[in-house]
């Protein structure tokens, strides 16, 4: 099946595939990206127990990273990725910490779930089994972002937290922000139940047009309410508040529940879910 659509291209290389943001292809002399797509890769390369970092699968994770890299003309051991926690922390990078293997076991990016940088020789990295990872690229500082947004992220707005960080640090103008939100659980299928919910109506009632973010699903008499969340319009209300253009707001419009065939998914795998990732690097 091919996930091509008006904002991204589907491609296939071989045994990888990935799909870009046509609006970021328009960059391509200056930036590469990619979001994965593929049930036999698995970007997981470890999990957090009582605070420690435990590798797992990191062969086989490796392994994927340097034949999507392969693809795109860029070197895995460029990769620099966070530790996510589902915080709303946002670091920058500025140098790389293993000069022979990628940065995704380093302690320096604990409890991380968004990365910046104007660096060439960096590739910054994230991963999703439903969560929302988006891109950041301003065209005219030459800066790039990577994030990851569930649904604790983005109510903790780690997007415009992003923006901020951007702005105040390295002087770039959110209006210049290009923002490329890849696939994720969509509203169709991200229902909560009452106190995930309320969480979301209290802190956003009065700053969004909330009836546009929250919808309670039709019930049965006798059976639990529950709501679903439009996560996606959210961040996007959110990032044109922070100064971006909604044209500069571009969505992969691809669920990756309804995708489950192609794409990972936590709601769908359970407890075996896999990892897809999305990298970009200035070239």
């Amino acid at each position: 099946m091919d996930l091509s659509n008006e904002n991204v291209v589907h491609i296939k290389d071989g045994e990888v595939e990935y799909i870009q943001f046509k609006r970021l292809l328009e960059y391509s002399d200056v930036i590469t990206h990619a979001f994965s797509v593929g049930k036999d890769v698995n970007f997981k390369g470890m999990k957090i127990v009582d605070g420690q970092i435990v590798k797992c699968n990191t062969e086989k994770m490796l392994c994927d990273y340097r034949k999507l890299c392969t693809s795109l003309n860029l070197e895995k051991n460029d990769i620099v990725r966070p530790i996510q926690t589902h915080s709303t922390n946002v670091k920058i990078v500025e140098e790389k910490v293993l000069e022979e293997e990628p940065d995704i076991y380093v302690e320096k990016y604990l409890e991380t779930d968004g990365l910046i940088t104007r660096r060439k020789d960096t590739i910054l990295g994230t991963t999703s089994a439903d969560c929302i990872l988006l891109m950041f690229f301003d065209p005219v500082t030459k800066t790039i972002a990577n994030i990851h947004s569930g649904w604790k992220g983005t109510y903790g707005q780690i997007a415009s937290k992003t923006v901020k960080k951007m702005k105040t640090e390295l002087h770039v103008n959110p209006e210049n922000l290009i923002c490329c939100m890849c696939p994720s659980i969509r509203k169709c299928h991200f229902e909560v139940r009452k106190d995930v919910k309320d969480l979301f109506e209290e802190k956003f009632k009065d700053i969004v047009d909330i009836s546009k973010i929250i919808e309670k699903q039709p019930c049965e008499k006798g059976t639990d309410e529950k709501w679903n969340i439009d996560t996606i319009e959210l961040n996007k209300m959110l990032l044109v508040q922070d100064g971006l253009k909604p044209e500069n707001i571009i969505d992969s419009k691809i669920c990756t529940v309804c995708n489950s065939d192609k794409l990972h998914s936590y709601r769908v795998e359970k407890e075996n879910f896999g990892l897809e990732t999305a990298i970009i690097a200035l070239r």
